[in-house]
């Protein structure tokens, strides 16, 4: 193994966490300004990774996924603890979006200013441009996906969560309903979209689309 390819693998592992702990940290921050202490009181407010990072969504499936020769590389950080009803007293309906959709903003936010980065690079010259070159690409990938995924209307997903709000706000008894009827087995649905090509190539096309305008052709 080169020490390119160490380099990649060190890129795309920090690419990860800086997407998945950046997008918990943002719902815990956004929860804190709109009057909920739980995150900071539990020292999950911090970017110590320490205090984020799971063993298995963090470490192991990553691992897997790249030793594997996955197309790309995927995982999760612990979830920052939230108290929507302060949240919601505090702010409404419109607070509770706003710190759900937060960690998702924030990975479209840094796709496009990583993309933005990428521009002033052309070939690496050297290691340390290779490295950054490379982390730039990886995090573009990663926080596209981890966007898009993360507002699928599958519980427990960010956007099941916004649309549960919604509906709670629009009185949509049904929608309501029917979210917290298929939340025991939203894993199983998530699973089944992922194994089922067709309607995975459907759920991710937005991915590609903007991939394709963000990355270098």
């Amino acid at each position: 193994m080169s020490e390119f390819d160490i380099t990649r693998i060190i890129a795309t592992f920090l690419a990860l966490l800086v997407a998945i702990i950046g997008h918990e940290i943002m719902h815990g921050w956004v929860a804190f300004k709109h009057g909920d202490n739980t995150a900071k009181n539990q020292g999950r407010l911090s970017i110590n990774p320490i205090s984020h990072i799971d063993p298995i969504g963090s470490l192991l499936l990553p691992a897997v996924l790249f030793l594997t020769g996955a197309p790309f590389v995927l995982g999760w950080a612990k979830p920052v603890p939230v108290n929507m009803t302060i949240v919601t007293q505090n702010k409404g309906t419109r607070g509770a979006l706003e710190v759900i959709l937060a960690g998702v903003s924030y990975n479209f936010a840094l796709a496009f200013a990583f993309a933005l980065l990428l521009g002033f690079f052309g070939k690496p010259e050297n290691l340390i441009t290779f490295f950054l070159i490379q982390f730039f690409i990886q995090s573009i990938i990663i926080n596209v996906i981890l966007g898009v995924f993360n507002l699928w209307p599958i519980p427990p997903l960010d956007g099941s969560q916004a649309l549960r709000y919604i509906a709670l706000h629009q009185r949509w008894h049904q929608v309501v309903a029917t979210l917290d009827k298929i939340y025991p087995y939203g894993m199983f649905i998530i699973l089944g979209v992922l194994l089922f090509a067709p309607l995975r190539d459907i759920m991710f096309s937005p991915v590609w689309m903007i991939l394709s305008k963000l990355l270098p052709s």
